[in-house]
């Protein structure tokens, strides 16, 4: 039945398993009325009140068999899924299905049993929709030494139109400013006064705009550049986007190519990535 593609995902097995159990026991119970002459009606009487018993020794199989059901009304999950589960140690692809167990092959080729009640008692990760999806979440920062934020001058402002994606943006909104401090009468002496771009944030909009024209990250999702609460490390730019690409490999190597460009790109911007003195700055100093 795998030869037909609606059913290479079902987990047969486990339907396979419980028409096995149900019919051994059918079986069981017709032969042990006919080698005992005891009708049907009175055995089935007989197991009801041995049903305790029935239920804590096939206890495991019952649940099993309940968790199979579930699984399959609910689309849990399906063959070829790929699943994580931390508490039992699971990270990759579901290769069966069955009434006791679910088999996963992790993605350093181990391969880890769990058990099928498991996956309607404890939660799990099931990344299928984003298989299905447009795109493969993109969520990291870098953190930003917040000692290395400032205004920028009029003068150095226009120095940034060489940087060819910001060239409009920046005509647009030094406009808009400009405007403003005039309206309001601002006095410019000071760069704190009024409105002004600060290198931060010109950076921020640079991002936006490099990953705006990536080849490789999903338009028609969510494109995002924002600022996190600052910390004792420094002040956390986060990336927020979905790559075309979803195939792990591509994936991390779309991430790489980006950062490696973005923490190029912040020296350009007069900004500082936050690192932790090593020993060699500790020696620097005490030189």
């Amino acid at each position: 039945m795998r030869e037909f593609s609606s059913f290479k995902d079902k987990p047969l097995e486990s339907y396979i398993q419980i028409f096995m159990v149900v019919l051994w026991m059918v079986g069981i119970i017709v032969s042990f009325s006919i080698l005992t002459g005891k009708s049907l009606l009175g055995l089935f009487t007989v197991l009801g009140a041995f049903s305790a018993v029935l239920l804590l020794i096939f206890k495991d199989t019952i649940l099993g068999f309940v968790a199979s059901i579930q699984i399959s009304i609910n689309d849990t999950v399906r063959l070829n899924d790929w699943i994580t589960m931390e508490k039992f140690g699971a990270d990759g692809n579901v290769i069966a299905i069955n009434l006791a167990s679910v088999i996963v092959k992790n993605f350093d080729n181990t391969v880890t049993s769990i058990p099928t009640y498991s996956l309607i008692s404890d939660s799990f990760k099931n990344w299928r929709a984003m298989s299905n999806s447009g795109g493969r979440r993109i969520k990291r920062s870098i953190l930003i030494k917040g000692n290395s934020v400032r205004f920028l001058a009029d003068e150095e402002v226009q120095t940034y139109k060489n940087i060819t994606v910001l060239k409009d943006y920046i005509e647009s909104v030094t406009e808009e400013i400009s405007t403003f401090n005039v309206a309001h009468n601002i006095d410019k002496t000071l760069l704190i006064n009024g409105r002004n771009l600060t290198n931060l944030g010109l950076f921020r909009k640079y991002i936006d705009l490099y990953l705006q024209q990536h080849p490789d990250i999903n338009q028609n999702l969510l494109v995002m550049t924002r600022q996190l609460d600052p910390t004792p490390n420094g002040i956390p730019l986060e990336i927020y986007a979905f790559s075309k690409i979803k195939v792990w490999e591509h994936y991390e190597r779309i991430i790489s190519d980006i950062f490696d460009h973005i923490l190029a790109s912040t020296t350009y911007f007069d900004l500082e990535i936050f690192e932790n003195p090593s020993s060699k700055d500790i020696a620097k100093l005490q030189k």
